[in-house]
């Protein structure tokens, strides 16, 4: 069946280096399924914190599905990450000693499932930020003129 994005959170690639990724389940309502079924997600201000060994995500707004009725739940409420407890360990212990942070950097549907990308990373200062986008501007001016000589 394959992969399906979502969503993609470009503000955490901006503000933040990526060091490495963790694929995790998501508990959710069936009409939040929907909802994100249709793409209604945002993920920009979203991030991730370990409690009592358990991961979840936090100010995920995922907007209530129209027909769902007064039953919709809550847009912005935690919703609890599911991988296995090694991962989660290892990653909150990485976060804690190194300083490090969880960001949620994409939603996707993988064989009908609903999956959420979470990454450890190290917030940039306004210099990398800088640094980052000369490098794409160099990048994207070498593409153009590679296509325009051809």
């Amino acid at each position: 069946m394959g992969i399906k994005i979502i969503t993609d959170n470009r503000s955490a690639r901006h503000n933040f280096f990526i060091i490495e990724t963790l694929e995790t389940g998501v508990v959710l309502k069936g009409s939040e399924v929907k909802s994100i079924r249709r793409g209604k997600v945002n993920l920009k201000e979203a991030f991730c914190r370990v409690d009592n060994g358990e991961l979840y995500l936090f100010q995920c707004h995922i907007s209530p599905y129209e027909e769902a009725g007064k039953s919709a739940p809550d847009p912005v409420r935690p919703r609890k990450l599911l991988a296995h407890k090694r991962e989660i360990l290892k990653f909150s212990g990485r976060a804690q000693q190194q300083g490090l942070t969880l960001v949620p950097t994409k939603m996707y549907l993988k064989n009908g499932r609903v999956k959420v990308e979470v990454a450890l990373a190290k917030g940039k200062q306004l210099h990398d930020k800088r640094q980052s986008l000369k490098e794409k501007t160099a990048m994207r001016e070498a593409q153009q003129a590679l296509k325009n000589r051809q």
